[in-house]
């Protein structure tokens, strides 16, 4: 059994497919356990916020199973897969775990160092472990990533950069504008971000 990511972010994706893609609530749920009932998915978890949509599997065959969640994508969002499948991403063993482990210390984010996607995988991993879709071999990994996460901001200062995408908005508004309390503002974006 080995560990397999397909997903799409920032990185790949515009932001109004981002939105298409997106899960949460009871969608999430099923999206969790429609990828856990495939027989070649062992363990699942999903990662869905609004700058990335990815799912981590234990799987036993790589195309089986890239094809089979890359469906479910499709279908969950209602995006074509011939839209979707050149958005998507798909990394496997060891580069799964890398990218697992550089999502979780804010290298892949859209402000480096972000630190808002630790609560976010640790979000992830609590629903796929109270939906039971989730065994050792992803809990274990997705424990070392929050570790490797939180030492990286820890060690490193990583996060100074701005704690979220939020506030580098605000600081570069403050910067072009002078001091916001008070102006009225467009809001604009994706989830709740925006």
């Amino acid at each position: 059994m080995s560990v397999l990511v397909v997903g799409l972010s920032h990185r790949t994706a515009p932001v109004a497919l981002l939105e298409q893609v997106s899960v949460s609530g009871d969608a999430l749920v099923k999206l969790l356990h429609d990828v856990q009932q495939d027989v070649r998915v062992a363990e699942t978890m999903v990662v869905s916020t609004c700058n990335r949509v990815e799912v981590y599997a234990v799987v036993d065959r790589f195309h089986a199973a890239v094809n089979a969640i890359s469906e479910l994508l499709a279908v969950h969002s209602g995006v074509s897969m011939e839209r979707l499948v050149g958005h998507l991403y798909v990394h496997y063993e060891d580069r799964a775990v890398e990218h697992l482990f550089s999502v979780g210390s804010g290298l892949d984010s859209m402000v480096l160092g972000e630190g808002q996607i630790l609560g976010q995988i640790r979000s992830a991993l609590k629903l796929a472990q109270d939906q039971g879709t989730v065994g050792s071999t992803l809990n274990e990994l997705v424990q070392q990533a929050l570790r490797v996460g939180k030492r990286s901001h820890t060690e490193t200062g990583i996060d100074r950069a701005g704690a979220s995408l939020v506030g580098v908005g605000l600081t570069l508004a403050e910067r072009a504008l002078g001091p916001i309390q008070g102006r009225r503002a467009l809001v604009v974006g994706a989830g709740s971000m925006s």
